[in-house]
This record gives structure tokens, C-alpha cells and sequence, in this order.
């Protein structure tokens, strides 16, 4: 986790109806009465996290800006970095999950046994074996109980997740490996019954290690946290590391891939760890480029799926005998769904019909042999719907909403990834279209349009 933020750039807070204007929400999106959604829920994509929460203009430039959708906070815990947490209220928490953010709520309290780091010594994990680690138990439920009542504060509503950061140690040490170990199950006991979904962050060396061991041990009977968050800095952004079997937790997987530097996006910088978040409940697509450039790809795992294979001004009824050329398309997007599992051939051949209906019936359309412009522009739309976009924004969400546009309107757009005035253009003739105040910003409202196929 990183040290103290340096910002270089400070403004003004905003209120959450600001923050609403300034992104293009719509009332109906968030209200002070309606309770805050689950967090981080589903979600692929980029996350980072800091020591601080960062001020309310800070997100709403990254917001904007950046390619990260997914925030870690320091919650809780007594061993918590940055103490005080000037910004983190419950109209911050309220305002971040309106705008689209996922929060990632961390709660650093005692450390293992064995740990040499100097600011633990005073709040370790009782090594006692006694009764099973009875003690080390206690702590964890203990550790729970502060968690949960600190993330009702903050409204942090059940079916959320809460990560406990278990810094590295030695686990060659058999106390220190078992206390902790114990200490991890009562935590992920104590948040099921309380109503929350356990998550651990650690190591992949100490805390991941001795849980993905656990994992595998015949007659195992700790209890094991919903997801983990792997620290692994080996700079390769995607869910995984070679330190943990890939057989584990498979669509419950944060990593944290690169630790502790400066970023700015919007003009303002801030000190970041970058994530990797797998979140989907299923084996997820390979991810896109990390975002250190706005450039934009489709990282399939066949290649004749390239940006220029998939990219059209328009997406027609497509069928076995109509409109062939789309096929090729069709067969790679169904394949980053997971449901098409053949090599991409262009051909329309039984695998696709059955990928067709598949897709069809997952997102509650007709189920038939033909592909329409609705069935095209949910499947192009597919994925996180949490990102607000605007003009000047470039990342590849933009991306998505080009090909769905493409797809509902026809609207000969140019897939560039980034959000110019055609797009602005194409998005408030849909949001006409639909129903939608026309704001030429996506954000809630005109994404769930999109992703229903309403055209």
C-alpha cells in the first residue's frame, strides 16, 4: 500500500449535485434518501489506491480523465495509514458511488505474529495456540465488528466488500503462519454474519500464500475470504500472479501490480499503487493495455480480432446469409463474452448460433438464429457501465459507445477511443431518441440504454 499522497494541485470541494452537473447525471440517478449501491460489486477493470482519500476534486478529474474506475480507501483499523481521512465522509462515499466510482473499503488492524515492521509491534496477532488459536480468532471477529460498524457510518451498504490489509511477514513461521491464517477465517466468519462480503489484501508471498494453501489442503476448515487482493508488483496488469495457483478464485481477484508513484490525469497528481481488478464472478476476458497511454485495442485471444476486424460505421441484422462480413466481428465479440469458443473463422457456423442465442438470452432479448441492431448494440456496449464520459475524454469506454452508436443509430462514427464532438453529437441524437435528457454526456441512464439494446 502507498506512502502519503502528494497532490500538486488543490480545488475547491463540490457538493454531490455539483458533482451530478459536472458529470451529467441525472437527478434520478442518486438521491440524499436512496440508499448507496453495493461496492465494488462486478466490475473488470483498473483500480488504484492511496493513503489518503482523495479531495472530491480530485475524483471528479480522475472521474473525467482517467482510466481508473475502481478506488481503494483506508476505512478503518487502528494501524490505518493517514489517520484523520479529512475527506472521507459518508457525502464523500454517497458522491463517489453516484458518479460511477467502485470503492474498495480497507480496514488495517493487527499484523502477524511475526512482523518486524516497527509501527505494528504494539497490535500483533496472538500466536498462542491454545484451543485452536482461540485468541487469534477473537482479534479477527473482534477486527470485523470495527469494520462493519465503521463502514455502516460511512454507508457502506451490505453485500459490499471490506478488504483487511495483512502486510507481508515471514510465513516460513509456522505460529505466525497458523495464527494468521485463523486470525482470517474468523474475520471472513464474522463479516458473512454480519451481512458483508470478506476480502483479504496481502503478499503474495505471506497472507495470499498461506490462504491459496489453505485453498488447496484436503480437510481444510478455515474459512476462506469471497476475494483477494494479490500485492505482486511484477507490472503486468491482469488478475493474476505466479505466485498464486489460477485455479483460485477465479473472477474474485484484485492485483496490485505496480506500487507507489505519481500520477496525474486531469491535471492533478496523486500518489497511486495501480490495480488490476477481476471482479466478474466468472474467468474473465484477457484485459485491455494498462493505461499508460490513451491509445486504445482489443486484446482478444484470436487473431483475426483486431480493432480494424471489429470496427464498423454500421452493424446491420446479421445472419447466416445476411450481411456475412459482420461475422468475423460477431465471432470475436461473443468470444470476449465467453461465448463463443471456436476459432474465429468468419463463417456462420453452428458454434455461432449457439453463441447467438446465448448472448440473447443473457441480456433478455428474442432468442432467434438472426443478430439485430438491438442484440448488436447491447453486445458492443457490453461491459463496466460505470464510467461517465464527456467531451475530451479518451479511453476505451469511448470505444464501446462509438461501436454501440454505430449499431443503434448507424451513425458512421470513426472508432477512435476518443470523445469528440461527432460523438457528443451521435450520443445526445440517442439520448433523444430514447428518452433520455439530452445532456451529449454517458453516464447511468444512457449506458443501461445501451447495454438493454434500446435503439
Amino acid at each position: 500500500m502507498p506512502s502519503l499522497p502528494r497532490l500538486r494541485r488543490t480545488v475547491a470541494g463540490l457538493t454531490l449535485a455539483g458533482v451530478a452537473a459536472t458529470v451529467g447525471l441525472t437527478a434520478s440517478t442518486s438521491t440524499a434518501d436512496s440508499p448507496n449501491p453495493v461496492t465494488p460489486g462486478n466490475m473488470v477493470g483498473y483500480g488504484f489506491d492511496q493513503c489518503e482519500a482523495p479531495s472530491q476534486a480530485a475524483m471528479t478529474a480522475w472521474l473525467t480523465s482517467s482510466p481508473f474506475r475502481a478506488v481503494g480507501i483506508y476505512m478503518s483499523g487502528a494501524l490505518r495509514f493517514c489517520q484523520a481521512q479529512t475527506n472521507l465522509t459518508p457525502t464523500w462515499v454517497q458522491t463517489q458511488l453516484a458518479t460511477g466510482w467502485r470503492l474498495l473499503p480497507i480496514h488495517l488492524g493487527a499484523q502477524a505474529s511475526c512482523t518486524t515492521r516497527a509501527r505494528y509491534q504494539n497490535d500483533k496477532i496472538s500466536a498462542d495456540p491454545t484451543n485452536a488459536y482461540a485468541a487469534a480468532r477473537t482479534q479477527g471477529r473482534n477486527e470485523a465488528n470495527v469494520a462493519v460498524t465503521a463502514a455502516r457510518n460511512l454507508g457502506i451498504v451490505a453485500q459490499s466488500t471490506i478488504y483487511y490489509d495483512l502486510e507481508a511477514f515471514n510465513a516460513g513461521i509456522a505460529s505466525c503462519r497458523s495464527s494468521s491464517l485463523w486470525f482470517l477465517s474468523a474475520w471472513s466468519r464474522q463479516l458473512h454474519k454480519l451481512g458483508y462480503v470478506s476480502g483479504v489484501y496481502s503478499s503474495a508471498l505471506s497472507g495470499i500464500k498461506i490462504l491459496d494453501d489453505a485453498r488447496v489442503t484436503p480437510g481444510n476448515t478455515a474459512t476462506l475470504p469471497d476475494q483477494i487482493w494479490i500485492a505482486d508488483w511484477n507490472n503486468v496488469a491482469d488478475p493474476n500472479s505466479s505466485f498464486v495457483r489460477p485455479d483460485g478464485w477465479v473472477g474474485h481477484r484484485i492485483h496490485q501490480y505496480q506500487g507507489g508513484h505519481n500520477e496525474t490525469w486531469g491535471g492533478v497528481s496523486i500518489n497511486i499503487d495501480r490495480n488490476y481488478l477481476d471482479l466478474s464472478g466468472v474467468a474473465a476476458p484477457p484485459p485491455p493495455p494498462p493505461p499508460a497511454t490513451s491509445t486504445t485495442s482489443d486484446k482478444l485471444s484470436d487473431p483475426k480480432c483486431t480493432p480494424a476486424s471489429i470496427n464498423r460505421p454500421a452493424y446491420g441484422l446479421t445472419a447466416p446469409r445476411t450481411r456475412t462480413s459482420l461475422v468475423v466481428p460477431l465471432q470475436c465479440l461473443l468470444k470476449q463474452q465467453g461465448l463463443f469458443t471456436r476459432p474465429v473463422s468468419g463463417t456462420w457456423n453452428p458454434a455461432t448460433t449457439a453463441a447467438v442465442k446465448g448472448w440473447q438470452a443473457r441480456v433478455h432479448h428474442p432468442v432467434q438464429r438472426a443478430f439485430t441492431q438491438s442484440d448488436w448494440t447491447s453486445l458492443l456496449a457490453a461491459g463496466n457501465s460505470a464510467t461517465v464520459l464527456s467531451a475530451g475524454v479518451r479511453n476505451p469506454d469511448v470505444v464501446r459507445v462509438q461501436r454501440a452508436l454505430n449499431a443503434a443509430l448507424s451513425a458512421d462514427l470513426r472508432i477512435t477511443g476518443g470523445y469528440n464532438r461527432k460523438t457528443q453529437r451521435s450520443v445526445v441524437a440517442y439520448q433523444k431518441r430514447v428518452g433520455i435528457k439530452p445532456t451529449g454526456v454517458v453516464a447511468t441512464l444512457t449506458w443501461r440504454a445501451l447495454s438493454r439494446g434500446r435503439r
